[in-house]
């Protein structure tokens, strides 16, 4: 078996580190940053990002044993719940029969149970405050200096900032591209209200306001973590907002019904930070058949449709399955495990663009209710042969291009159908009028 060296233990490291162990691999997992389960290591101001855990992070966790651990710290949301400007909310459930759900957990737990497992598993190590600096040799940067390390296989799982990425880009064996979106995002909070949610914990709460909106989830503490999605520039922008007054006055007026549950609303948006969304895409994944890039570190996405952590995972999956495939021959493992993913990811890397649309612009319209209407009865009718985009996504382990092309398939089908049908009306009607 080999030395491995997994850089970065974030969700997926941390993942990664379990299944190799379980493979029987001696594995060392470098953090650049400290311990996450410590509690001298403060989560950054408004960087918590709620996360939306759904069947393909399950699939993963499950194959470890780990998905009960995982959800008793979670919280199912069944659908979504769309907040007008004026009148009630309207709620929208993600599956034909409202059972499914997705799941609402905090990042810091789950990276902390994930954590838990690695150190707890054979062969695993964990050595956090290690700053990756170079890759031949492995070189960290940490509290007591430099050191050197070696491993057979160098897997990065650092992130979208990845600095094995940064590593390969700088010895000219990798191209990537960075896409980033003309909006950011900044993190708010609603406390419970008299010891209880201020808001239905069942639903993500969605305020979709054209070329913005901003969603709640809900956690166990019954708080729920706001995100606003705004551009930034313009004249309703972060940057046009900067005294006490413009920003009561702008959520006056734009979310009106969710205002009184704010009280830290000021303090929250004049010093919470800014962040970036945007598509991180690279080629090639693997160099030399020994270095590896894996989850947001191979392909970051933009978080509209739930999936960068379930995507991540589902990377950890495949590379087991591949590496069963050909042996724990990482030579032959690897190329195949970038060959089998890339589509996948380039998929759902374009419906979450697409997601950002419908989740800030669509859902509020009485058309795309309507349509919702129209979808989940042909769900109904032709059950396990019309499946909405949503259900395979979200709720099967269907592969995103598999889930493009079928969704499109779909699509064009009920096309052809809806003009069959207004044909034979048509036809009739004359038939009638002779």
């Amino acid at each position: 078996m080999s030395d491995v060296a997994v850089v970065g233990a974030g969700l997926s490291g941390s993942l990664l580190a379990c299944f190799l162990a379980r493979r029987g691999h001696a594995v060392t997992v470098y953090e650049r940053r400290s311990d996450p389960r410590t509690a001298r290591v403060p989560v950054e101001r408004g960087r918590s990002i709620n996360l939306a855990l759904s069947e393909r992070g399950l699939d993963a966790l499950r194959r470890l044993g780990l998905d009960e651990q995982v959800m008793a710290e979670a919280l199912p949301m069944r659908g979504r719940m769309v907040h007008p400007v004026r009148g009630a909310p309207d709620f929208q459930q993600y599956s034909v029969d409202g059972t499914r759900a997705i799941n609402s957990i905090s990042r810091a737990t789950l990276n902390s149970a994930l954590v838990d497992a690695a150190a707890s598993a054979p062969d695993v190590r964990l050595l956090f405050e290690h700053k990756l600096v170079g890759l031949d040799p492995l070189v960290f940067e940490t509290p007591q200096g430099k050191v050197e390390a070696s491993a057979d296989v160098v897997l990065g799982a650092d992130g979208a900032g990845s600095a094995v990425r940064g590593q390969l880009l700088g010895d000219g064996v990798l191209d990537e591209s960075l896409d980033f979106l003309d909006y950011g995002y900044k993190e708010l909070s609603i406390p419970p209200l008299g010891g209880d949610f201020a808001l239905p914990p069942d639903a993500l709460h969605i305020w979709p306001r054209g070329n913005a909106m901003m969603i709640a989830l809900p956690n166990p503490d019954r708080s729920f973590t706001c995100t606003l999605f705004w551009p930034n520039g313009g004249t309703e922008s972060f940057a046009s907002l900067s005294s006490p007054a413009a920003i009561e006055r702008h959520f006056r007026r734009h979310y009106p019904d969710v205002l009184p549950l704010m009280p830290t609303l000021v303090d929250d948006y004049q010093h919470n930070p800014v962040g970036r969304l945007g598509t991180v895409r690279c080629a090639p994944w693997v160099v030399d058949g020994r270095v590896g890039l894996i989850g947001d570190a191979a392909h970051a996405i933009v978080p509209f449709y739930g999936q960068g952590a379930n995507c991540a995972f589902e990377d950890c999956v495949e590379l087991d399955r591949c590496l069963s495939e050909c042996g724990d021959d990482w030579t032959a493992a690897l190329p195949l495990y970038e060959s089998r993913r890339r589509a996948n990811v380039e998929a759902i890397a374009e419906m979450a663009l697409d997601n950002f649309v419908e989740m800030r612009d669509k859902v509020a319209s009485p058309l795309f209710r309507v349509g919702k209407g129209v979808e989940h009865a042909l769900e109904r009718a032709l059950p396990g042969r019309y499946v909405s985009r949503y259900e395979l996504v979200s709720f099967t382990t269907t592969p995103y291009a598999d889930v493009r092309r079928r969704v499109r398939r779909q699509h064009q089908a009920v096309g052809v159908a809806a003009l069959l049908a207004a044909a034979a009306g048509l036809a009739g009607w004359r038939t009638w009028r002779r």
